[in-house]
């Protein structure tokens, strides 16, 4: 039988009681989720995937393990290169990291022997001087170094080091107007880095079995500018920003994006003057702790490489896994200047 009006009423307050109290807890949720993703790579609204091939615009603690790419490099004849790499950053202070990253390289030679190992070992200071939620966006310099001679010169490591100054941000259109509504998820990131060998060249010396003469072959090693970066359109955006797209999760957390990468010569070293340029199109797939990509290596020229490769990353964010170890600043709660 139906119970009094009273009756009633206080099980209506009690219902209503419960929903608020649910709200609140996914609300709490929600603030603690998004305080916590903060650390790598949101501006706002705006969630910025580690990108697989160019460099991030953010600081964060975060894990590439592993990154595995193959294509058919620039040399003649071209060799199949496989390159399997790792990559660990840890923040120092809340906006200032340091990352570092070991890569293992095989080539296989056509007619040849084939040769395996590591490429010279890679380091990274970052620091993020720019994070403007209101417009989604931000920008960090840093000091990228690769360091001589930790690397097998049998697969193209030199035995002199070079370091590269760079400029990386990242800007979402989630401030354009509501209008434009499904161009909102679209977002850009970009890098400009100068390098700077630290031989300028290098003098190799040898008899002449005949004349007994020494012949002296002087190789210049050229300064680079760098540059590059994404185009990304974002499916999670999309979903929380603008509208409903009806997708099931596992498709609604898709980033399809499109990463393009040069490096030119600043300097005639006696050689040909070339640039190395690739185009990689894929996705990323962005979880709560870990984000998983896939791209094809498009080499844009002959003297970068020829045919279609691939690359594809599993890709760990340490705050979210470790917040209180491995995930947190060495020096929690210190930020230098920003804006």
């Amino acid at each position: 039988m139906p119970g009094s009006p009273a009756t009633n009423c206080q099980s209506a307050r009690l219902v209503h009681r419960r929903r608020l109290a649910l709200v609140a807890f996914a609300a709490g949720c929600a603030a603690f989720n998004a305080g916590d993703a903060a650390a790598h790579g949101y501006a706002g609204n705006r969630f910025f995937p580690a990108t697989l091939t160019t460099d991030d615009p953010f600081v964060a603690d975060e894990l590439s393990l592993p990154t595995v790419s193959w294509y058919r490099n620039g040399e003649r004849p071209a060799e199949g290169q496989t390159d399997v790499s790792a990559e660990f950053s840890k923040r120092i202070i809340d906006n200032l990291g340091l990352s570092i990253e070991p890569t293992w390289t095989h080539l296989d030679r056509r007619n040849e022997d084939n040769k395996s190992g590591f490429q010279n070992l890679e380091m990274a200071l970052k620091y993020q001087f720019l994070t403007s939620a209101e417009h989604e966006a931000i920008a960090s310099i840093g000091l990228e170094t690769e360091i001589g001679g930790t690397g097998a010169s049998k697969v193209g490591a030199e035995n002199f080091s070079v370091l590269q100054p760079t400029l990386y941000f990242g800007k979402g259109a989630g401030d354009l107007p509501e209008g434009v509504g499904a161009l909102r998820p679209l977002a850009l990131t970009g890098f400009v880095g100068y390098g700077i060998p630290t031989d300028a060249r290098h003098t190799t010396a040898s008899v002449d079995e005949e004349t007994g003469e020494v012949e002296r072959e002087v190789e210049r090693h050229a300064q680079t500018l760098a540059y590059g970066g994404s185009i990304q359109y974002s499916l999670p955006y999309l979903q929380a920003n603008v509208f409903d797209t009806g997708l099931p999760e596992y498709l609604s957390r898709l980033i399809p994006v499109v990463e393009l990468s040069f490096e030119t010569p600043v300097q005639n070293t006696g050689g040909e003057r070339s640039t190395t340029a690739f185009c990689n199109p894929g996705f990323i797939w962005a979880g709560q702790s870990f984000q998983v990509g896939a791209e094809a290596v498009v080499p844009l020229n002959r003297d970068t490489g020829t045919g279609v490769g691939f690359i594809a990353q599993l890709h760990f964010y340490l705050d979210d896994l470790f917040p209180t170890t491995l995930g947190r600043p060495i020096f929690p709660g210190v930020a230098g200047p920003s804006f």
